[in-house]
Parts: structure tokens; sequence; C-alpha cells
């Protein structure tokens, strides 16, 4: 028999706990830890709110290497020296052996602390996961040719790119170029007591959105398109908005102007599974994506999905499914939205069968895919 594997020390370095990167990494703790190895989280100070706060009460027994936060700002600044050297001095006092970034500035934390590490000699695997993040910028702006340039230079501090899904792959290699270390796609992965229907409370709406507000998510789209779907279908119907961000003034006064005000509910950030017993269909109406989890726990929880083809969506759904609707179009959007209410059978027919669903989109396969890689770093000649 071989012998026994030791336990690692890794560290998740990211900006925003919110959204999918933290639920991302929220996972992979869980499932690291729990698989006997030590983990720690290196994020921002300044956002969230009190939703994020009990989510990091949750994990804290996870992370037998801590929790750091400080502040760490959206954009590039003179700041960004200060966060670098306070985490370089507490991550060298962890002594970890991998260091994952995730998002842009999370990428640049976990490579340069990395890098330093290495000149020092000390052995760290240096990984970076873009979550979308610095992709969602196009090469034809100076702006973007600034980000996607500095991707480009910093893919030399890092030993691997992981990938969410082929689209976010693809989209790197087009705008950055074709990675120059090891990259694998490692889909996400949703846990094993996800995978159980919510039931529907008794005065459930058709619709419901649930994220982000802002545009990129699209929630101006889904009220567009939800105005249309009452055209379409005749007579009014019910959604709900449950989210918070900084449009979410500007999309109640969107919903007041069109006189939707009696029919879209706006409610505060909740746990997802509560929201998904609102409502039989959820919609998903982004600009841009990478591998968004509510697709993937609307789902497992035995929800109808109607999303824009975006990112990874359509490796969940189908390429050819008649859930995914235009980027951006309204009309479009709405139309399935409308389809949707009209066909008994739509949800059972469009939607991926649960056992293909499942054995693709698991937290523990992901967990188990992403310890494979770092061992794979570790244990490389120019490592070990």
């Amino acid at each position: 028999m071989p012998p026994p594997q030791r336990p690692l020390r890794i560290i998740h370095c990211f900006r925003s706990p919110v959204g999918g990167i933290f639920r991302h990494v929220r996972d992979l703790a869980e499932q690291h830890a729990g698989a006997g190895h030590q983990v720690g989280i290196l994020c921002d100070s300044s956002t969230g709110g009190e939703h994020e706060e009990r989510l990091f009460e949750q994990i804290r027994p996870h992370l037998a290497l801590g929790l750091i936060r400080l502040p760490i700002r959206r954009s590039v600044s003179p700041m960004d020296f200060g966060a670098l050297w306070t985490s370089y001095k507490q991550i060298k006092a962890l002594q970890p052996d991998v260091l994952h970034g995730h998002g842009a500035k999370g990428g640049v934390l976990a490579r340069i602390i990395g890098s330093a590490l290495r000149v020092n000699r000390y052995c760290v695997a240096r990984l970076y996961s873009p979550h979308g993040g610095s992709m969602h910028f196009e090469p034809r702006s100076l702006t973007g040719q600034a980000v996607l340039r500095l991707e480009r230079l910093q893919e030399r501090f890092g030993d691997a790119l992981v990938f969410v899904c082929d689209d976010e792959r693809r989209t790197y290699e087009r705008k950055v170029g074709k990675p120059i270390r090891l990259a694998r796609r490692i889909y996400n992965g949703i846990g094993d007591d996800e995978f159980e229907p919510v039931p529907l409370a008794p005065d459930a709406a058709d619709y419901l959105y649930i994220g982000m507000l802002r545009d990129l998510k699209g929630p101006d789209v889904f009220i567009d398109a939800f105005a249309r779907a009452e055209a379409l279908v005749g007579h009014p119907l019910r959604a709900k908005i449950i989210g918070d961000g900084p449009d979410r003034d500007r999309y109640a006064r969107m919903i007041a102007d069109l006189g939707l005000s009696e029919r879209i509910a706006l409610m505060p950030a909740m746990p997802t599974r509560q929201g998904f017993a609102l409502s039989p269909r959820v919609v998903v109406p982004s600009r841009a994506e990478a591998m968004p989890y509510t697709v993937l726990e609307a789902l497992a929880a035995g929800r109808a999905v109607i999303a824009s083809r975006v990112g990874g969506i359509p490796e969940v759904l189908g390429t050819d499914s008649e859930a995914l609707a235009i980027p951006g179009d309204a009309a479009d959007l709405s139309r399935i939205m409308a389809a949707s209410l009209g066909d008994p059978g739509w949800q059972a027919r469009v939607m991926p069968r649960a056992d293909d669903f499942r054995s693709r989109f698991s937290a523990s396969i992901m967990a188990r895919d992403m310890l494979d890689l770092y061992r794979d770093i570790l244990d490389s000649p120019g490592l070990s």
C-alpha cells in the first residue's frame, strides 16, 4: 500500500465575500477540512453585510488556519501595496502548502505572495481561478487592454489556472492567450444535502430572480421581460426579486414606473433554498457569467431554470436548451418565460436529467479534483 498522504495547509485569497466566489470557497473549505486538511481564508473586510456575517460564522469551524480580513479595494490602487505587505506577513506565518486566488484581486494576492515565498525557498503551490473577473473586460478598450496584459504577465508567477467551465477557458484563450502554465477545468459543485426538492410556499409567485442587484446580473432585463410576459399570456403575473446590491433603488423605480409594484416584490438577501420556496421558476437573466451557483442550486432544488445563454450555463442546461435566452434581450427572455407557464410538461422536457446533473456538479467531485490538482503541483519536479 502507498504511504498515506500528509494533510495540506490551504489558504484561499479573494476580494469580496459575496456571491459565487464566496460560495465556491466555502464549499471547498468545508469539503477539504472534512477530509483532514487545514484551511484558511483571506478576503476584504469592507464588503458584505449581515447575511455574509452569518455565512462566516457557519464556515469558521472549518477554518483551522483562521480568517484574515483586511481592506482590499475593487480597483487598482496604491493602497494595494499595503494590503500585499500585510497579507504577506500573515500568510508567511501560516506556512501554507497552497495559495489559491479567486477573482482578479485574489489572483494577484496568491501569485505575488506565493512568488515572494518561493524566492525565500518556501515550497507553495500558486493557483488562480478567474471566476469571470477580468474576463468581463474587452481587449478593444484601453482599460481592457491593460487588465488583460496584466493577466498575461501574472500567469508567469503562478503554477496553474483553474477554470470553472469550458466557456471560461475559451474566453481566457481569446482575450489573454493560450495558457502557458498548467490549466484545468473543474466544474463548480454543490453539497449532497442540496440535492433535495424544496417545497413550494402556498403563495408562490410565477417567477423568481435571486442574486446580486447590479446590471451585470440583469435584474433590469428580468423586470422588462416580466412586463412583456404578462402581455404574452394575457393576464397579470407575480414575481419576486431577492437580493441586495448597488442598483437596488434604480430597479425599485423601474418597477414603479412600469406600474408593477403590486406584482413584483423586492425582498432582501436570504439563503437560496429559502428563496426557492417562493417560486417554481428561477430566472437568471445575466449579461455575463462564469458558472453561476444559482443555476446549480435551483436545479438541485427541483426548480425550472430560465437563463441567458452566457458563460457555463449552456454546459449545465444543454447547448440547444429551450430554456436559454439571448443575453440582454428582454423580448426573447419573455417568450421563454411565457412558454414555461403555458406548457405543463415544460420543466420535465427541458431541464437536464437529475442523475446526469448530479454526477457532474457535486461538491465532493469538485473538491476531489481540486485536491488532485494541488497535489500534482506540489509533487512536480519544480517543487518537490
